[in-house]
């Protein structure tokens, strides 16, 4: 498929002002981020995660740890993701039992995401609680799953694409909406 850009959701400049305010949000909640570690999704999860870890340093003076997810194997519609579906590691360096955990996404849609990952993370372990932060709602929700930070809400149709694009894998910072062009 091919995909055209509809419309520059957020910049640069918003996309780190809601990072901030994710960061200020989540140290604000857990009264202080002692006990709390990140754990981003992979693929944009883990950089924003990174993000935000670090600007909760910059606020705290401490930086809680950040682990990296893959979900692949807990997805429930693994079987029509192709024959031979890639599957990455894992990178939680620290036990998640007795902490709170703040799962990081780039978008969250149908909720189905968030419920791999929710399952792949009690396979490490029992956290205390564990928070969602997003920083793109689209709605149309499919699961009674409802994120405790989010940096944007944008209403879409199922027909839009929400693309969010970081540095660290894309070269650039931005989140657009895309819409089918072709095959």
């Amino acid at each position: 498929m091919k995909f055209r850009e509809k419309a520059l959701i957020m910049d640069e400049a918003s996309i780190r002002r809601a990072i901030t305010r994710i960061a200020h949000e989540i140290n604000e909640a857990n009264k202080g981020v002692d006990g709390v570690a990140l754990v981003g999704i992979r693929r944009r999860g883990g950089p924003l995660a990174n993000q935000l870890a670090s600007q909760i340093e910059s606020i705290e003076g401490i930086k809680p740890p950040v682990g990296v997810l893959d979900i692949t194997l807990y997805r429930d519609d693994l079987t029509t993701l192709g024959p031979a579906p890639i599957v990455h590691r894992t990178e939680v360096d620290f036990d998640v039992t007795g902490k709170v955990i703040v799962l990081v996404d780039d978008v969250i849609f149908t909720g189905r995401t968030a419920r791999a990952a929710l399952d792949a993370l009690m396979d490490l372990g029992r956290p205390t609680r564990i928070q969602l932060a997003v920083l793109i709602d689209r709605g149309h929700r499919e699961l009674p799953i409802k994120p405790d930070f989010v940096g944007k809400n944008v209403p879409t149709s199922r027909q839009e694409i929400v693309s969010v694009l970081v540095d660290e894998i894309d070269g650039e910072n931005k989140v657009v909406i895309e819409e089918v062009i072709g095959q």
